[in-house]
Parts: structure tokens; C-alpha cells; sequence
């Protein structure tokens, strides 16, 4: 793991956190609960005008290019899971946006949670791998993802609020890692000129994994809070891309007696990630609107 490497990882993880968080208030601020695609249409033609969503939207583009300038230095095995940090940086803005402080036990929960992320890497070291797979790896590793994104977004017709948010998340973060090892090979292909990158289809694909992406992290969010949404997003990126850097590019990670700081990392993951959903200063209306906010703390008296 190059040190250009991990740093273009986390301020990409840094930018998509703080634009989860200003489009998490767009959508908090455009309240509509009624269901039916047309409400669905006009709650997001009017989330898309406020100012909170565009400067989202700006910084997720600056995300995107400096995850595949990551990408084109390093791994998607090392790439991706350190976006997991974004959880972090998601309470840090947030605290800032909706002007709510996380508790001891918020932060004692994300303690576990970067410190799983740390053992897991120390303990696989994923090899930097190949650039490039072939169309038969894609075949059968993108049909695979896009099984598990329908059959999530299946799941979630029937739900309402936090169970809706978390499958949409999980759904959302399977397109993102998908869309991550779209971008790796498109990059991959930077050094045989501009034929090779047009020329190919990974480059049409990167920008339809994108939308599907974009579209159901915007239904993420208008479900319910980021306290749902946010774990599924980052932890089922980081799983989603470590299994797919082994299945197309060949980077392999540690076996043998690594296993055991490997999945004790995963342990330590799962244990923050279920810790921070479940911490009281991150519950209820953490990033509700004030307005909402504040009918929350007079039902509660």
C-alpha cells in the first residue's frame, strides 16, 4: 500500500462523506412521505434545485476523480475498503451540518470499527494485482452483482423507513464497487491511448453502474436517516470490492494464519458498524431538518 495511495483514498472518502451529508439535509429539508412514482419524480426534481444538494453533487464528482486516481496507483482491495473511513468523516460534517455532537459511545463504536479496518489490511495485504479482466470474468461477475442489486431493491418495496434505507444502502454500495472496478479498468486502459478507452465498453458501463448508483442512493436517503443507510453504503462497498479485486483483477490477500486478525478485523467492523446505528446521538432526528427536529423533541416530552 503506496502512502499516495491511502492518502487519495481518504480525502475521497472525506469528499463522498461530506457530500452524503449535504445531501442527506437536501432531502431532509424536501419532505414528501407519500409513495407513488410521481411523488417520488417531483420530491427528487426538487431536491435536485437546493443549494445543500448541488454542493453535494460537486463534491461527489471531486470523489470520483480522486477514487480513480487512487484506482490507477492502487488496489480496489486497498482503494475501497479504506473508504470505510468516510463513516468517520460523516460524523465529523454531520455534527457540523445538523449541529448535533456524537456521544463517547458513537465514537468508542467507530473506534472498533477503524481499528477492525486496520487489522483487516495489515492482515490481508492485497496484492496490487492485474489492471484489466476478461470479458468472460465481467460476465460473470457483473451478472452477479446485478443479481444481488434486484433482488436488494426487490426486498425493499415492502419496507418503510430504516429496513428501506439499509437495503437500499447495501444495494447502492454493490453499484458503487461495481462502478469503482469499472473505473479501474477503464484507467487501466490509459496507457494504450485514447482508442482503447472510447473504444471499449467498460467506459458506457462505468456511466450506467454510476446512475443505477446515484439513483438508489438518492432513494437511501429520501427512506430514512444516513444512521441507516450509511453503514450498508460503506461496509457493503468495501466487502463488494474486495470480492470483486479477487474475481477480475487477481489481487489476492492473505490466508493461512492471517485468516484469524482477518476475520477478528471483520468482527471489529461489524461490531462498529451495529454500534454506531444503534448510538443515541445518531438516532432518531440526528440529521433531520430543524423543523422536523424540533416536533421530534416536543413528541418525546
Amino acid at each position: 500500500m503506496s502512502a499516495l495511495t491511502i492518502v487519495l483514498a481518504l480525502f475521497a472518502a472525506l469528499s463522498n462523506a461530506s457530500a452524503s451529508v449535504l445531501q442527506r439535509r437536501a432531502a431532509a429539508d424536501e419532505s414528501d412521505t407519500r409513495s407513488g412514482a410521481r411523488h417520488a419524480v417531483r420530491w427528487l426534481a426538487n431536491v435536485l434545485q437546493r443549494p445543500h444538494w448541488l454542493a453535494g453533487a460537486g463534491l461527489l464528482a471531486l470523489s470520483t476523480v480522486l477514487q480513480a486516481w487512487a484506482l490507477a496507483v492502487g488496489s480496489l482491495s486497498v482503494v475501497q475498503p479504506l473508504l470505510t473511513s468516510e463513516l468517520l468523516f460523516t460524523l465529523v460534517v454531520g455534527s457540523v451540518v445538523f449541529h448535533r455532537r456524537p456521544d463517547r459511545r458513537t465514537w468508542v463504536a467507530f473506534a472498533s470499527l477503524g481499528t477492525g479496518l486496520a487489522l483487516f489490511l495489515a492482515a490481508a495485504a492485497p496484492s496490487p494485482g492485474r489492471t484489466s479482466a476478461s470479458a468472460g470474468e465481467w460476465l460473470l461477475a457483473g451478472g452477479a452483482v446485478l443479481a444481488a442489486v434486484v433482488a436488494l431493491v426487490l426486498a425493499s418495496r415492502p419496507t418503510r423507513g430504516g429496513p428501506r434505507a439499509a437495503l437500499l444502502g447495501l444495494a447502492s454500495a454493490m453499484s458503487f464497487a461495481l462502478t469503482a472496478a469499472l473505473v479501474k479498468e477503464v484507467v487501466g486502459r490509459f496507457g494504450q491511448g485514447p482508442g482503447a478507452v472510447f473504444g471499449h465498453w467498460s467506459l458506457y458501463a462505468t456511466a450506467v453502474a454510476g446512475l443505477v448508483s446515484f439513483v438508489l442512493l438518492q432513494g437511501a436517503f429520501r427512506a430514512g436517516s444516513l444512521t441507516a443507510s450509511q453503514p450498508a453504503l460503506t461496509l457493503g462497498d468495501a466487502i463488494t470490492s474486495v470480492a470483486l479485486g479477487w474475481a477480475l483483477f487477481e489481487e489476492h490477500v492473505g490466508l493461512g494464519v492471517r485468516v484469524v486478525p482477518e476475520v477478528l478485523g471483520i468482527l471489529l467492523i461489524g461490531a462498529g458498524s451495529l454500534g454506531l446505528a444503534s448510538a443515541p446521538s445518531v438516532s432518531g432526528a440526528w440529521d433531520a431538518a430543524p423543523a422536523e427536529r424540533e416536533a421530534t423533541r416536543r413528541e418525546t416530552r
